[in-house]
């Protein structure tokens, strides 16, 4: 058994079909057929259940796959890394952000570019469960995301801390204390519209409780994990919002008005993150460093 026999394994059970699998790997399919075949004889095991056309995994089938896409990984990433070890920095360097970290990246993303601009950059947005998935999936290297998010898969930079603030539109706004904001009870009554991941806990859940510690229950109108979109309905006069101060540098409407909470004790927390005992691409671990100053 070699790599070459692997990939050819794995395409196939991606693929489920020997038709597609040899299309995907630009090969005829009589010769992928009988690699699979020398393959299930060297292991003496069958690999693989027909149905016609369709083929499905056996349970020896199925543990093969998880320890050759652990293989073929890895062999990947070896060959990435040597390569780096003969050129400078250059390539491109996919990095997810939710978009209430947005403003975390351009000021660093210059920078960056300014010193290897040789690298391109690939950015995919989405929640925090979102970007973890794609951290995990591969599909980028690199993730700016909101906490609490289960860190398990996970190494990370924590960032500094941050304060909420209350979002209203400019007409909209309550009387504000003598300190120049607004008190926690203030959005008693107030449709809220507040952050909510695809799935998982996060802001939304952190918001309800600081509304419950100071006595009421929060009328959530609207729940959604772009905070886009949440802002732009605030801007139409539907609601208000609660949401970490440094969203407004990127996404600010004429029409709203930022109001720091006086008495608020929850604080938006935020880390870059990639996957745990997967090398790192020189350009991902430069930019990584960019936050961990």
């Amino acid at each position: 058994m070699d790599v070459k026999q692997l990939k050819y394994f794995y395409t196939i059970a991606e693929e489920g079909q020997i038709t597609r699998a040899a299309k995907r790997l630009h090969m005829a399919q009589p010769p992928l057929s009988q690699q699979l075949k020398q393959l299930e004889a060297e292991l003496d095991v069958q690999l693989f259940e027909r149905h016609g056309r369709t083929m499905t995994l056996t349970q020896a089938g199925a543990f093969l796959f998880e320890k050759a896409e652990r293989i073929l990984l890895e062999m990947e990433e070896i060959r990435d890394e040597v390569k780096e070890r003969d050129e400078g920095l250059k390539g491109r360097l996919a990095v997810g952000t939710v978009k209430s970290c947005f403003s975390m990246l351009p000021g660093r993303l210059g920078r960056f570019r300014e010193s290897y601009p040789g690298v391109t950059f690939l950015l995919r947005d989405g929640d925090s469960f979102q970007i973890g998935e794609l951290v995990k999936n591969r599909q980028v290297e690199v993730g700016i995301v909101r906490l609490p998010l289960p860190m398990k898969e996970f190494d990370h930079v924590q960032l500094a801390d941050e304060a909420y603030v209350g979002v209203f539109h400019r007409d909209q706004v309550p009387e504000q204390t003598p300190e120049g904001g607004v008190r926690m009870e203030q959005f008693k009554g107030v449709p809220l519209l507040l952050l909510h991941r695809i799935s998982g806990a996060g802001q939304y859940e952190m918001i309800l409780e600081e509304c419950r510690k100071h006595g009421f229950e929060p009328s959530v109108i609207c729940e959604c994990p772009d905070v886009t979109m949440l802002l732009s309905l605030v801007a139409k006069g539907v609601g208000a919002t609660i949401v970490p101060v440094s969203t407004l540098d990127s996404f600010h409407p004429p029409e709203l008005t930022a109001v720091p909470i006086t008495d608020a004790h929850v604080r938006a927390k935020s880390a870059v993150i990639w996957l745990k005992q997967r090398h790192l691409s020189k350009q991902a671990r430069r930019f990584v460093e960019e936050f961990d100053t």
